[in-house]
């Protein structure tokens, strides 16, 4: 299969940027578009031209940080599935498919279509976690658990936390991703402790971060590549509603 690219490259956070157009000839249907990137960069690096930069790591729709704008949509116009899964076959021979980086206040642009998200990372250590000493591992069954309540946990927990979700919204609000770290964690025992002051700092620093507010698109969930609902944003709102009056 041969496409024609449009690629966005960018020097640094100073560079204005620019989309360069690029070939990609004998690309495999079942190749990634990582691979299909991978494969140009081999033919840059070959004729003494620059590598474009791009994210990624586990290629395997795990980790996330593969985020790129494909067509003007977040991972891809095809939802439920990170950038590193996305098969050319999704595309027609001799399509036109333009890539660019994330594009959002708090996502600012390291270098092509490398973009900075350690917004993300701050949030989380602003109260994502549970300090909770438990010695050794418990048993599994030691502390009863709903089931319909740990598979909600699990749907939640499932997050990436690529930022798809910020870089989608028309508003750049990163409410998804902070309410799964929060929804999964508020809905189990050992997360109970610190839920109070969980939400509040959470939300704070996302405020810091300058991401925006939360309108109900739900264009964060039609674009998370976990479907994660945006019930658990209403879940979020009503801890931090009933964290606000206890602090009172």
């Amino acid at each position: 299969m041969d496409f024609k690219l449009r690629v966005w490259r960018q020097k640094n956070r100073e560079d204005r940027g620019r989309f360069v157009k690029y070939e990609a000839k004998g690309i495999s249907a079942d190749a990634s578009v990582l691979e299909m990137l991978d494969i140009v960069n081999h033919g840059l690096s070959a004729n003494g031209g620059e590598p474009i930069a791009f994210d990624h790591d586990c290629r395997e729709g795990i980790c996330g940080s593969c985020g790129l704008v494909i067509n003007g949509a977040v991972h891809g116009p095809f939802g439920g599935v990170t950038t590193c899964e996305l098969r050319m076959r999704r595309f027609k021979d001799g399509d036109s498919i333009t890539i660019e980086p994330w594009r959002a206040r708090p996502f600012p642009v390291i270098k092509d279509l490398v973009v900075d998200r350690r917004a993300l990372d701050r949030i989380m250590q602003a109260g994502g976690y549970v300090t909770v000493k438990t010695g050794q591992a418990p048993d599994a069954a030691a502390i009863p658990v709903p089931k319909v309540v740990a598979d909600e946990a699990m749907d939640a927990a499932q997050c990436v936390g690529c930022g798809a979700c910020a870089a989608t919204c028309p508003n750049g609000s990163a409410m998804l991703f902070v309410a799964a770290k929060v929804s999964q964690l508020a809905l189990l025992p050992q997360g109970k402790t610190e839920r109070r002051q969980r939400v509040l700092s959470m939300v704070e620093q996302m405020d810091k971060e300058g991401f925006g507010s939360c309108s109900n698109t739900y264009a964060c969930e039609a674009k998370c590549p976990k479907g994660i609902s945006v019930a658990h944003i209403a879940r979020m709102n009503r801890e931090y509603l009933r964290a606000g009056f206890k602090s009172k």
